[in-house]
Formats: C-alpha cells, structure tokens, sequence
C-alpha cells in the first residue's frame, strides 16, 4: 500500500527538509473553529496535521492541551464530531491528517467500525499513545484491512527489543517522543531525542518524526537536522486559544521557516 504520509516524508527528504507536523485537538473551541484551523495549519505550511481526540483521563497531555481538550468535551464533542471535522477538511487541504487517539475511545466504538469511519472520512491513521504493539493486533489488523497508517511512540527508556517492534509494526513514521513525561513547550529540548533517533535508524526505523516539547522555529530545524520531522502541539494550542485561527496561521507559518531550508 501506499501511505501519504511516508509519500510526504520522502518528498521533504528529496527536497533536503524535514517535515512539520501540527498538532490541535478535535472540536476546539468549537466544531467549525476546529475546521477553521485545521485548514490553517495547512495552508500555512504544516506537511502532516495531527488531530487530537478529546479525551477524559489525557494521562500523557500538559495542562494546555488539557484544557483545551476538557473545554471540547464540555462543549459536547462526540466522537462522530471527529469524522465530521475530518470529512469537513481532508477534501480540502493537501497535508494527510493523523488522528491522535487514546486507545479506550477507539475500543468503545469498535476497533473495525473505527477504522472503518476514519478511512470514509479522509483520515490517514492513527497516533496511539498509550497502545503498544505488543498488545496491537486488532488495530493492526483493521489498519491493514482499510489501509491506514498506524504510528507507535518510542521513548527513551524503551528497551531495544520494544524499539524493534515499534519500528516494525508502525507505518507512516514512528514517533520518537523527546523527553520522559507530559507534552508542553520547554525551553531546550533534550538530548535524548536525538539519541532515541539515533537508536531507532540503527533497528532500521526508515521515518522518525520527534514530538514533545517543540515549540519554536529553531527546535525544528534542529530537529530536522537528525529527524524526518518534528511535531508541534501546546505552543500551536495556545496561539488558537489566544489568537484564534488567525494565531494558528501565523505561529504555523514561523514554525515552518525552521524546516524549509535544513538539511536532513
């Protein structure tokens, strides 16, 4: 099969760049708003959107990604508000949109009926933090049934042997995540990433894309200094918060200044 998002990750590659990855959470502040800034952050220079489903127990969110995810959940958001979100922009924007789920929400809805929606509705696939592949093999099995990407998180106490197997079982890129604990902007990224990267290609991980903690435009083109990628969420959640979608254009636009001129 053929994934749009490796698709996308090769051209950047060709094009001596990384990717920029945009992360907002579904139905925030509102359904159409939501819509509004997804198509944002594509017309401003984000190559692959991750859209985040609100969830009730977010274990491994900071505290902007929280609330803005509780004030979705307030505000009503079902999960048929995802799809509805992603029919609304996967026709109209270029970049490949991944959802970012927690594993019950899925389970909830039925593993195949999920896969099945998300692949009618436009999406790409699926981020699942908190599910391992170990424990994978009904979301890998209705991923590969309606072709859709399946994108593991590797951190950096992994041992090798879980490294191996999230290189193996992903499909799209695999996401390295760059420090140990909840996501949130932060001054300096750590060094880990890198060497979380580094141990990755060395079990032959082809796509890494590093999250956790990006939030200006010289930690991207940092990271795409080492990785395929690098993903952006709080700092992208706060501008929608603060400045509506015109804030998402705009911090999109300065973040993916740090991506178009690295060399990977």
């Amino acid at each position: 099969m053929t994934s749009r998002v490796e698709a996308v990750i090769d051209q950047a590659r060709a094009d001596g760049r990384g990717v920029l990855i945009g992360y907002l959470p579904a139905g925030y502040p509102d359904i159409q708003t939501s819509i509004d800034a997804v198509i944002a952050l594509s017309e401003s220079g984000a190559d692959i959107i991750e859209l985040g489903v609100p969830y009730s127990d977010p274990v491994m969110d900071g505290l902007v990604i929280q609330r803005a995810t509780n004030a979705s959940l307030d505000g009503g958001f079902r999960l048929a508000n995802l799809f509805e979100i992603l029919r609304a922009t996967t026709g109209v924007v270029s970049a490949p949109i991944l959802v970012m789920t927690y594993w019950n929400p899925v389970v909830q809805y039925g593993v195949e009926r999920f896969a099945q929606a998300l692949r009618e509705s436009g999406g790409a696939g699926l981020i699942t933090p908190d599910l391992i592949p170990d424990e994978a093999s009904e979301w890998i099995a209705a991923s590969d049934k309606f072709e859709l990407d399946r994108v593991f998180l590797a951190a950096p106490s992994s041992s090798a042997a879980r490294l191996e197997n999230a290189v193996r079982q992903s499909r799209g890129f695999v996401y390295a995540v760059s420090t140990m604990g909840i996501t949130g902007a932060r001054a300096d990224l750590d060094e880990a990433a890198r060497l979380l990267v580094g141990r990755l290609k060395a079990v032959g991980a082809e796509r890494v894309c590093v999250g956790v903690g990006i939030s200006t435009a010289q930690q991207v083109r940092d990271v795409a200094q080492y990785a395929d990628g690098a993903i952006v969420g709080s700092h992208l959640v706060t501008a929608l918060s603060d400045d509506g979608v015109a804030g998402v254009s705009r911090v999109t636009a300065e973040l993916a200044s740090g991506v178009s001129h690295s060399a990977n």
